[in-house]
């Protein structure tokens, strides 16, 4: 019998693969590990490799994972037999199964992986659903040699469908549309709308809209306002008006009394329906926040109206809000219907031209794979063909998984727990996740849905006389005692339900195995804002944020805190250690969009530190893109000034502003022609690239020009030199779209340049490694990721 300790048997008895598991893992408990073990378990029970199938959340940890377990196996194949004994004894192989035999047997699994046909599935839900279409492509309305359509095809899909609606018959729901949302949120806004495209084409959803809000169908903004005013009323409006006016000839009145008069006399005039006159009544009635006013009367008017007026006018109040509260849910609910039915126009095109090109995007994947399973006419003969090929599923980063891809993998495993099939099997469903680190509302995640699916599948093994086993990894390989401590004592003073933690059973706590690991947390006050806001230079770009601006503050003091920590000591736990370096450190926020991100990479830049720069990059924001760019412009467009000045002042020509300057000023018609015509050195030099690369233009795709004016001209060296490493993303993104852009049109350089600058690319960049550079990213990029250090510098709830 192995001694373990109780963090390992904890994974152990989690990796068991007679077991169906419901596994509740915190940060660095190793639960990647426990998934490979439990894979690794079932392959050593005779379990074949095709029926299993491991769904996880993204590309790279699929790959990650199938890697890992690949070393593993293979790592079998040339370890002696007393290795291999005391391997599959710490895996949680019993001793009296451990025999010759099942070593023999362990040294095959890894051929049986890679042979088999079909092989281990290790994959992404969205490929898992694309191999399923593909297999049943007649069953699922699709085209069996469907594409999957990327963000940036789709946004230029769903640009041109806006076009032809605006253009069309329906272009009056473009027009009501363009009050509503503002151009700049558009293209997100359309993304929203693909994203819900199954309620907009359910047309009954439409005449739930005003139900929802109570309002009646037919009902207008006039029958809202109508409702302030009862019967009783109109006397009380009269008399008041009447006592206003002769208040005014003895006396006068201030502002608010000449208001109300107004108001009162529009409302008598146009009568209780007309909305300007319900605006006017509110205007006098209540402020800009649309709180009441403190006083609706002068002191003067006051003790003219009597109490017994002045009560009725302010009782007036109430019905006047409640009618103004109605007004807004009856616009509210004309607007939401107008946006649905412009959406349920733009998704019936969307839909319409996707299945004409034999497109599908991820949400297809998903909402198709559930239609084709849920269908009674075929998914019994879809379901039949999957049962002999699928008997235990594993889910990872279950937190994260959507509602609707709950849904599918309940469909998949409805056969599990039926009872007693044509085989004498255990077939098993393992799912492992963090609530706490669910990525809310990413790609629809409910974290909720976790528990939700845990009594679910617990209820349904129950029924067939099997257990489902709801175990927690509590231990963490990763984090000192302090940190842990502090997550949990965050937890515990939570006011109110955490999002994502059972109410049941709370917060699971942490325990650090590494007992002994030295840890620390500091907390820094807030930056207060300057008292006096200093002024800048009247040239300053209007973006610039202040000296004295807190964010500035704060990321300047984030730059000195990482430049005096570089090179101190890092205990290691062991009584030794190390100089910090620049990859120990990470710098975590909320959103690239805030001002903090840009602020703390320009912070860290200025005093020299090695810095990776941002986890993801617009490509036309680039400054290597834009000076490749521009050089394309020259040669697409010769008459392009602006776009050849751009150019040569570049470090792809290194020219300086005297240089360019000089060639300018005294030229006669084009700058290109003064180029051409120049006989300094530079000029020659210059000359030659642009000759060189138009006459290229006809015969080479943009691609290629790209690599040639990279390779050929030196350019890439030059901008390396120039712009730092980090610069090289930028370079292959461009590239990379050159080569996709080839792929769906005529490979031309007017059509590239038009593709690209029609829609602001954004790449992700691999942080992965720290590579010795400080890496700023956002917590949600950082997810899965490692530092010795980290900054978090902004923790404050967002308004």
């Amino acid at each position: 019998m192995v001694n373990r300790d109780e963090a390992t048997e904890a994974q152990v008895q989690a990796s068991h693969p007679d077991r169906s598991t419901w596994l509740s893992a915190n940060a660095g408990s190793g639960k990647t590990r426990v998934l490979i073990d439990r894979a690794a378990r079932l392959l050593l029970s005779g379990v074949p490799p095709e029926r299993i199938l491991c769904l996880t959340y993204t590309k790279a940890a699929a790959a990650e994972m199938q890697n890992r377990l690949f070393a593993r196996l293979s790592g079998w194949v040339m370890l002696d037999d007393d290795d291999l004994r005391r391997d599959l004894e710490e895996l949680g192989v019993e001793a009296e199964d451990n025999s010759p035999e099942r070593r023999a047997d362990a040294r095959t699994l890894f051929a049986k992986a890679i042979e088999t046909p079909g092989g281990l599935k290790v994959q992404t839900i969205h490929s898992f659903c694309a191999s399923l279409l593909r297999r049943f492509p007649v069953e699922a309305g699709v085209s069996p040699s469907f594409s999957e359509a990327d963000e940036r095809s789709a946004a230029v899909l769903q640009s041109e469908i806006l076009e032809e609606i605006a253009d069309g018959p329906d272009g009056h729901f473009v027009t009501g549309l363009a009050r509503l949302v503002p151009e700049t949120e558009l293209s997100g806004f359309l993304s929203d709308v693909v994203k819900f495209k199954a309620a907009f084409l359910d047309g009954n959803s439409r005449g739930n809209i005003s139900a929802a809000l109570g309002v009646s169908p037919g009902e207008t903004e006039s029958d809202a306002v109508a409702t302030a005013f009862g019967t009783n009323w109109p006397p009380i409006l009269e008399k008041a008006l009447e006592r206003l006016r002769a208040v005014e000839r003895v006396t006068g009145f201030g502002k608010g009394d000449a208001r109300l008069r107004d108001a009162l006399a529009m409302s008598l005039e146009r009568g209780p329906g007309d909305v300007e006159a319900f605006d006017a009544l509110c205007d006098a009635y209540l402020t800009m926040k649309g709180e009441p006013r403190k006083s609706i009367l002068s002191l003067t008017a006051k003790d003219a109206f009597g109490d017994e007026l002045s009560e009725d006018m302010l009782s007036f109040l109430d019905p006047l809000l409640a009618a103004r509260d109605r007004r807004f849910s009856v616009r509210c609910a004309a607007d939401s219907e107008r946006i649905f039915d412009f959406a349920h126009a733009f998704v019936t095109a969307f839909e319409e031209r996707k299945s004409q090109r034999g497109l599908v995007d991820f949400d297809d994947l998903i909402f198709k794979s559930r239609r084709l399973l849920s269908d009674t006419g075929v998914a019994a003969w879809v379901l039949y063909r999957l049962d002999g090929g699928l008997d235990h599923l594993l889910v990872d980063e279950a937190q994260d998984t959507s509602p609707e891809q709950w849904e599918l993998i309940r469909l998949l495993t409805a056969e599990f727990t039926v009872g007693e099939g044509a085989r004498d099997i255990v077939r098993t469903v393992f799912a492992v996740g963090d609530p706490k680190q669910s990525i809310y509302s990413f790609q629809g995640a409910a974290p909720q849905e976790f528990a939700n699916m845990r009594d679910h599948f617990g209820e349904a093994y129950r029924k067939i006389g099997h257990s489902l086993q709801d175990r927690s990894l509590l231990y963490s390989f990763r984090s000192a005692p302090p940190i842990l401590t502090l997550v949990d004592d965050i937890f515990a003073n939570q006011h109110g339900p955490v999002i994502g933690v059972a109410a049941d059973r709370g917060a699971d706590p942490h325990k650090a195995f590494k007992t002994e690991l030295p840890g620390r947390v500091d907390l820094w006050p807030p930056f207060p804002p300057p008292e006096k806001r200093e002024d800048g230079d009247w040239f300053d770009p209007l973006d610039r944020p202040n000296p004295g601006d807190p964010t500035v503050m704060l990321a300047k003091t984030v730059a000195r805190q990482i430049r005096n920590m570089i090179g101190s000591p890092l205990p290691d736990g062991k009584g030794g250690a190390r100089p910090i370096t620049a990859g120990d450190i990470m710098v975590l926020v909320q959103r690239r969009t805030g001002g903090v991100f840009r602020e703390i990479i320009s912070a860290c830049k200025e005093m020299n530190l090695p810095i990776a720069g941002a986890d993801r990059l617009k490509v036309g924001a680039e400054l290597a893109v834009k000076d490749l760019t521009a050089v394309l412009s020259v040669i697409s467009t010769p008459s392009d000034d602006l776009s050849l000045a751009a150019a040569l002042k570049s470090p792809l020509f290194g020219w300086t502003e005297r240089m360019l300057h000089d060639l300018a000023a005294s030229r006669e018609g084009g700058l290109l022609h003064a180029l051409f015509s120049g006989t300094e050195e530079h000029h020659r030099k210059s000359a030659a690239v642009f000759e060189d690369l138009r006459a290229q233009v006809d015969y080479l795709r943009p691609h290629e020009l790209i690599e040639r004016l990279l390779t050929r001209h030196g350019g890439r060296l030059r901008l390396l030199s120039r712009l730092g490493a980090e610069a090289r993303d930028g370079i292959e993104a461009l590239i990379e779209l050159a080569l996709k852009f080839e792929s769906v049109d005529a490979p031309s350089l007017d059509g590239f340049l038009t593709w690209l600058s029609s829609d602001d690319v954004e790449v992700k960049r691999s942080l992965s490694s720290s590579g010795g550079l400080i890496r700023v990213m956002t917590v949600h990029g950082a997810k899965g990721l490692e530092s010795p250090i980290v900054i978090l510098p902004d923790t404050a709830k967002r308004r």
